[in-house]
C-alpha cells in the first residue's frame, strides 16, 4: 500500500513539475533580455510572444516547479522508467524550444566566433563592439570586454562564426539540450557503482529548474563542459587513465572553472598514466591555444579571476555582507579563506583515502559558496558530483543552494 501511495505521489510531483514548466518555457518576451537588441521571430522561437508574463509570476511558477522537482528527486526510484525519462525528454525538448532566457550570455558565444571566423579578429585582444555592423551585436550584453572562455570552447564555437546569426542561436541551443541530455544519461549510468539511485540521479541533474531554464532555454555552455569532466570521472572509473586524463584537461581549455576535479583525480587515483593523459592534454591545449590565438588566450585565466573579484547580487558572500550590514570585502576575503581550509582538508580526508568524487563535489559546492560572483547556471558545476556519490549531506547542501538561487536574473 506505501509503495503504491509512494507511486502516486511521485507521479503527481512529476505532472506539477512539467505543468508549471510550461508557462516558465512559454514566459514571453519579457524575460529574453536579448530583446533589447529587437524582437525578431527567429528570437522568440516557436513560442513567438508567448504568454508574456512578468518576473513575479515567473518567480511564482519557478517557485513551483522547483517544489516539484524536489519531491520527484526523493520519489524517483519508484517512479516509472518510461515516465522519468519521457519527463526529461519532454522538459529539454520545452526548454529547447523556447528563447534565450534571463541571459545575453549565449549572443556573447557567437559575437566572438563572428570576430575569428567573420572578421578576422582574434577574441582574445577584440571586442564585440569593435565591429559595430556586427548582426549580433545588437543582441550582445558584455559589448567592450574579450572573451574570458577557454581557448578550446572558442575553436569548438568556429562553425557559429560562419553561419548567420538565427542559426548560431540555435545551433548552441541544440548544444546545451544536448549535453543536458548527455549528461543526465552519464551519471545515471555511473550512479549505480558508486552506491546513489540511478533514477534519482538522472531527474537531480535533468529535471532542474535552474538547468532547464538558465542552461537549456539560456544555451549556456556549462552542461557541455560538465558532460566532458563526468566523462573525464566515467573514464577514470573504467580505468582508462590516460583518456581521462586528456578529458579532465579537455574541460579545463572549455572553461577555466572545472579546474577543482583535476586534482582530486590525481589524488585519488594516484595514477600515472592519468598524469601523463593530463600532460598530454595540456600540452595539446596550449600547443592549439598558442597557436591559432597566441599567448593572449592565457590571459583569459586573469579574466576569471576579475569575474570572481566582481560582486553579484546574489552571492553567498554579497547577501551575507547586506544582511550582516557590513562591507562586502571582509565577507569575501573571510569565505575565501574558509574555502582555502576546506580545500585542504578535502585534500588529506582523499590522501587517507576518502572519495575523490564526493571531494571534488564539496570542493565545487564550496567554490560556488565562496565565490562573490554567482550566477544560477553555475550549479549545474555541483549538480552531476551530488548526483552520482552517496552523500546526503551534499545533495542537500546542493539543493538548498538550488532554492538560494531561483530568484537570482529575475527582473522583479
Amino acid at each position: 500500500m506505501w509503495s503504491h501511495r509512494r507511486r502516486a505521489v511521485a507521479l503527481v510531483a512529476a505532472a506539477i513539475l512539467i505543468l508549471s514548466a510550461i508557462p516558465l518555457a512559454l514566459a514571453g518576451p519579457r524575460l529574453v533580455p536579448a530583446t533589447v537588441g529587437g524582437e525578431p521571430r527567429w528570437l522568440l522561437g516557436p513560442y513567438g510572444d508567448g504568454l508574456r508574463i512578468d518576473g513575479a509570476r515567473f518567480f511564482a511558477f519557478f517557485i513551483v516547479a522547483y517544489v516539484g522537482y524536489v519531491l520527484v528527486v526523493a520519489t524517483a526510484p519508484v517512479l516509472p522508467r518510461r515516465v522519468l525519462w519521457g519527463a526529461i525528454v519532454t522538459a529539454v525538448a520545452l526548454f529547447a524550444l523556447a528563447p534565450p532566457l534571463l541571459s545575453q550570455d549565449v549572443f556573447s558565444y557567437i559575437s566572438y566566433a563572428r570576430l575569428e571566423a567573420d572578421h578576422g579578429l582574434n577574441p582574445y585582444t577584440a571586442v564585440p563592439a569593435d565591429v559595430p555592423n556586427d548582426p549580433a551585436l545588437p543582441f550582445v550584453g558584455w559589448r567592450d570586454v574579450t572573451s574570458d572562455y577557454g581557448p578550446l570552447f572558442t575553436l569548438g564555437s568556429y562553425p557559429a562564426g560562419l553561419v548567420g546569426v538565427p542559426a548560431a542561436l540555435w545551433m548552441f541551443k541544440i548544444l546545451a539540450a544536448g549535453s543536458v541530455l548527455g549528461l543526465t544519461g552519464l551519471v545515471a549510468r555511473i550512479a549505480p557503482g558508486q552506491g546513489a539511485d540511478p533514477a534519482r540521479a538522472a531527474a537531480f541533474v535533468g529535471l532542474n529548474p535552474l538547468v532547464l531554464v538558465h542552461v537549456v532555454a539560456g544555451a549556456h555552455n556549462d552542461a557541455t563542459v560538465l558532460l566532458v569532466v563526468i566523462a573525464g570521472v566515467a573514464l577514470l572509473l573504467a580505468r582508462k587513465e590516460i583518456a581521462s586524463g586528456v578529458a579532465l584537461v579537455a574541460a579545463v581549455g572549455l572553461k577555466t572553472s572545472t579546474a577543482f576535479a583535476l586534482p582530486f583525480a590525481v589524488l585519488g587515483s594516484r595514477s600515472r598514466s592519468l598524469i601523463a593523459g593530463a600532460a598530454a592534454g595540456f600540452a595539446l591545449t596550449a600547443a592549439l591555444a598558442l597557436g591559432v590565438f597566441g599567448v593572449s588566450s592565457l590571459e583569459s585565466l586573469g579574466l576569471v579571476e576579475q569575474d570572481q573579484a566582481a560582486t553579484s547580487k546574489y552571492s553567498v558572500p554579497a547577501t551575507a555582507a547586506r544582511l550582516l550590514d557590513v562591507g562586502v570585502d571582509p565577507v569575501r576575503y573571510t569565505a575565501l579563506a574558509l574555502y582555502v581550509a576546506v580545500l585542504l582538508l578535502l585534500v588529506v580526508w582523499t590522501l587517507r583515502g576518502g572519495d575523490w568524487i564526493r571531494a571534488a563535489g564539496w570542493a565545487a559546492l564550496g567554490l560556488l559558496l565562496a565565490t562573490d560572483w554567482l550566477m544560477p547556471w553555475y550549479v549545474i558545476w555541483v549538480l552531476p558530483f551530488a548526483a552520482i556519490v552517496k552523500d546526503r549531506s551534499l545533495r542537500a547542501a546542493t539543493l538548498a543552494l538550488c532554492a538560494f538561487q531561483l530568484i537570482n536574473r529575475i527582473p522583479l
